[in-house]
């Protein structure tokens, strides 16, 4: 009974969906208030049902209900409740749901947070998200149902993929799906605005907000992925440049520079057209992820279909989604007007040669993530395109943007002169040039590609400062503290975020360069030294999990004759379906990892031990943090308030940019028509 009422509730979540992509939308057009008003409540009601759906699905797999053909599918009773639980996404058709239950959550959010806005302009934007929703709840009824029947009903079920049967599996993929179907959000407010044909600094102040709070999302979801790879897969490794995490990757970078454009275009006036562009970029994106997760295209632990009417469907709606977005934008192309002027020294000149880079660099991964691809539907053979491409394109795109991070917060709008930042910039460099020289002898070796890498992030650091120095000599009167704690959050968001980024450089630099290990055979007793550490092999023990059964490797550690750690790394077979499954060990350390895996027994009770030494790994998720942080701090800021009424809303919702809004800094959000300060008056 309970599947049944989950597929009714899909079945009028669908129906709504259709109304609440349609009548808003013409209402808008006609001018039919009533039509309008239905947005709203239609959302909400389409969010009720699909959440309902979700419950259903969630309780099926917690009660091993196996008459779902899903549940029995990626289900077994000797799962742990939690894991249970997280298998209501860990299948195709949970996936897919979930990813549907994400939109309707993002679209109640902005029928919620949005009452400031002009009816009209929300009820496009619901409008727009209503008929992305039917096209997954089509494909979901149609083509991957999640509450087909299985009859007669299996006595127990196959048991969820043991990849996935980890903590990291409850949190990874609703943060990362949080982040893709986020996006949609942007691209929404950028179809409204194309329908209306007011592509002005309006649609991007009230844009921005949510393309933060995906890109916050998206970053952790990336973030949660890479660090269960490196400790669930036993390689030692947080990145392999697998097509799903390049699906991943791609909109990640579109979606930064999609909130470096809309900064622009609020508070300048400019890059209107490729503003739009790149907001329906990011979440065509976001569809192509989903095509080659969900089609059977690729092989990987991320992809779940086989069949490839599937594959068809999500093409065809994709072509459809992409297509008509372009065409839209061509025919109101001529409304977008050319926006501000600036010179070719100025902050938004920065900008836009940062967006460009990060788009070509988004390109080059998708040139590499679909070429094989190509090559195998043409019949031309097979190909495969590892790091090796992903490293030689993407790091040189990579070293110019980062270069200037540097210099966009410190350059002025419109106009900026060049002998003037190379002053303000000269200790930058200098301090930067000098660190890269010396902190490569400091780790025992020097090496080019090293000082380089480290070049860049003390480069990225040492311009915060400078940055934050500047600012401080110019803010007006006040000691030190008081003219610190005067700065919005924005600003300082903006540069934890830089940080975020230069904090990740160094840890992906000097885990690549300095990391060693060793595959050694050892018997109970034996030892490897790897770097100042002594490695003592202890032989293993069996152990008995929930659902199934280990050699557990007892390993102790040692630096100069002092036990620092004891590391128990595991060989499991899980019982239902006998597949083997290696968990590695980690003794984490802020400077360090030591990483141990067993291999393959051998006789006698030695084993085939994989250890690992990696210097400043953990340097990469902190920097991660730190972006995601800094997109936090910039969604906190303090002086946005929605202190305007109605009839003000709607004057200032088709107004140019407040001129009190000129200077705010590029990482900060802005969600209301006015900026106003926490006391009423204007910033």
């Amino acid at each position: 009974m309970i599947p049944e009422l989950g597929n009714f509730a899909l079945i009028l979540a669908m129906l709504l969906a259709l109304v609440q992509g349609t009548l808003p939308i013409i209402g808008a057009a006609r001018g039919i208030p009533s039509w309008i008003a239905l947005a709203r409540p239609v959302t909400q009601g389409h969010f009720v049902f699909i959440a309902i759906a979700f419950g259903c699905l969630a309780y099926s797999f917690v009660n091993n209900d196996f008459s779902v053909l899903n549940v029995a599918s990626n289900s077994n009773s000797d799962l742990p409740v939690h894991f249970r639980f997280a298998a209501t996404w860990g299948s195709h058709e949970g996936s897919l749901l979930l990813w549907v239950t994400m939109l309707a959550g993002w679209s109640v959010a902005v029928s919620v947070f949005s009452r400031q806005l002009p009816d009209d302009m929300v009820a496009r934007v619901l409008g727009v998200l209503g008929l992305v929703s039917a096209g997954f709840l089509l494909f979901l009824l149609f083509t991957s149902n999640p509450f087909d029947r299985l009859l007669p009903a299996a006595i127990e079920g196959n048991d969820l993929n043991p990849l996935l049967q980890d903590p990291g599996m409850v949190m990874h993929p609703p943060m990362l799906y949080m982040g893709y179907v986020g996006f949609s959000v942007a691209f929404a407010f950028a179809i409204a605005a194309l329908l209306n044909g007011q592509l002005d600094a309006a649609w991007a102040r009230w844009s921005r907000p949510w393309t933060v709070v995906a890109w916050i999302f998206l970053t952790i979801g990336i973030m949660g992925g890479s660090w269960w790879a490196y400790y669930e897969l036993g390689w030692g490794g947080w990145w392999f440049w697998d097509p799903v995490e390049n699906a991943s990757f791609m909109p990640w970078l579109v979606g930064t520079a999609l909130i470096h454009s809309l900064a622009v275009t609020e508070k300048r006036g400019s890059f209107k057209s490729w503003t739009v562009l790149l907001a329906i970029t990011a979440f065509s994106l976001s569809l192509l992820g989903t095509f080659l997760v969900r089609s059977g295209v690729l092989t990987s632990v991320h992809a779940f279909a086989t069949d490839p009417a599937r594959g068809i469907f999500i093409l065809v709606y994709l072509s459809l989604v992409v297509g008509c977005s372009l065409t839209l934008f061509a025919w109101r192309a001529s409304k977008v007007g050319l926006g501000g002027n600036f010179e070719i020294v100025s902050r938004e000149t920065t900008l836009l040669a940062n967006n460009v880079l990060l788009l070509v660099a988004a390109g080059s991964v998708l040139l590499g993530t679909l070429y094989p691809l190509l090559i195998d539907a043409l019949d031309l053979g097979k190909i495969s395109v590892g790091p090796p491409y992903f490293e030689a394109v993407f790091v040189p795109l990579m070293a110019p943007a980062i270069f200037l991070i540097g210099l966009g917060p410190i350059a002025r709008w419109k106009k900026a002169s060049l002998p003037a930042l190379a002053v303000l910039m000269r200790w930058a460099f200098v301090v930067s040039l000098v660190a890269a020289g010396i902190m490569p002898f400091i780790m025992g070796e020097w090496k080019p590609m090293v000082s380089f890498g480290l070049l860049l992030a003390f480069w990225v650091i040492a311009s915060i400062f400078v940055s934050i120095s500047h600012r401080l000599r110019n803010g007006g009167e006040g000691g030190l503290f008081t003219r610190l704690a005067k700065q919005p959050r924005g600003y300082y968001g903006m540069h934890c975020a830089h940080l975020g980024i230069a904090v990740f450089i160094i840890g992906v630099t000097l885990v690549n360069g300095y990391e060693t290990e060793k595959d050694v055979r050892m018997e109970v007793g034996s030892t490897v030294t790897l770097k100042e550490y002594t490695f003592q092999f202890n032989g293993t023990k069996s152990v008995t999990g929930p659902n199934y059964n280990a050699s557990q490797g007892q390993v102790e550690v040692f630096r100069e004759g002092k036990k620092v750690s004891e590391l128990q790394p595991e060989k499991r077979t899980y019982t239902a379906s006998g597949m083997p499954m290696t968990e590695a060990a980690v003794d984490m350390g802020l400077l360090r990892d030591l990483y141990v895996a067993l291999g393959e027994p051998l006789e006698n009770g030695a084993w085939i031990v994989r250890v690992y030494h990696k210097p400043f790994v953990n340097w990469i998720w902190l920097g991660c943090m730190l972006m995601a942080l800094g997109g936090a701090l910039a969604a906190s800021d303090r002086r946005y308030r929605l202190a305007i009424g109605k009839k003000s809303r709607n004057k200032a919702a088709s107004g140019p940019v407040a001129p009190e809004t000129a200077d705010i800094p590029a990482g900060s959000m802005v969600t209301n028509s006015v900026i106003l300060s926490e006391e009423g008056g204007k910033v």
